[in-house]
């Protein structure tokens, strides 16, 4: 089972309180996540990844408890094993698409160096066509480029799971169909479990095997229900 959680967690800024209320479990291998701004899907997306903890219940990712409020389980990100996507990529802007992509393979406390060497990192810069702009920097990158700069560095440290926060919407239009193709087909290949967030519909039609709508912290039955027959 790719997601199985039972969570709860409340959130407040001044005077306003977001409660985030969810159970559910979804078996196969990419999940999307639907839902308008506010909805609570960042939020989840950022408990499963390990960077917020729920206040009650648990988190279950491929089979491993991430999370368990009774059995006192809150593994970090690092145990956790995902990869996570940032909407804005977060590349480092002093580093090359190279030193990017070795970054997260680093030891100690300094950058990779420019000329790294690692089988790995070859292989991804080889994979998604980057060699050519490997000594590039991130300002100096198509979008497309930058995206797939991001997915290299999430991918190196093969990792159990990719969470992909609204990938595409920094795209323009006709990158967006040819990223999502490109994903979908990277998905498959290396039959990493894949959960994405987005308010798009389009991205559902192109990665959902599975949809949770989510609306104001909880699920959007009435949408979800709708979804599918449109899908259907």
């Amino acid at each position: 089972m790719l997601l199985d959680l039972d969570i709860s967690k409340t959130m407040r800024s001044g005077s306003r309180e977001f409660r985030l209320d969810l159970s559910y479990s979804a078996s196969n291998d990419r999940l999307v996540i639907l839902g308008p701004s506010g909805s609570g899907k960042s939020l989840l997306l950022q408990m499963i990844a390990g960077l917020l903890k729920p206040d009650s219940g648990y988190l279950k990712l491929a089979g491993r408890t991430l999370f368990d409020q009774k059995q006192g389980i809150n593994l970090t990100p690092q145990q956790r094993q995902v990869a996570f996507l940032f909407q804005n990529y977060a590349l480092f802007p002093h580093l090359s698409v190279r030193q990017n992509v070795a970054f997260s393979l680093r030891r100690g406390l300094f950058n990779p160096s420019t000329k790294v060497a690692s089988k790995a990192v070859d292989y991804w810069l080889d994979n998604f066509g980057l060699e050519p702009v490997q000594h590039q920097r991130p300002h100096e990158l198509s979008g497309g480029q930058r995206q797939r700069t991001a997915l290299a560095r999430a991918l190196v440290t093969e990792p159990r799971a990719l969470l992909l926060d609204e990938p595409f919407s920094a795209l323009d239009p006709d990158l967006r169909i040819h990223m999502r193709k490109e994903l979908r087909e990277l998905q498959e290949r290396l039959a990493v479990p894949l959960i994405l967030i987005t308010h798009d519909v389009e991205d559902v039609k192109v990665f959902s095997n599975e949809t949770l709508c989510l609306k104001d912290g909880q699920i959007d039955q009435e949408r979800q229900q709708l979804l599918r027959a449109a899908i259907a």
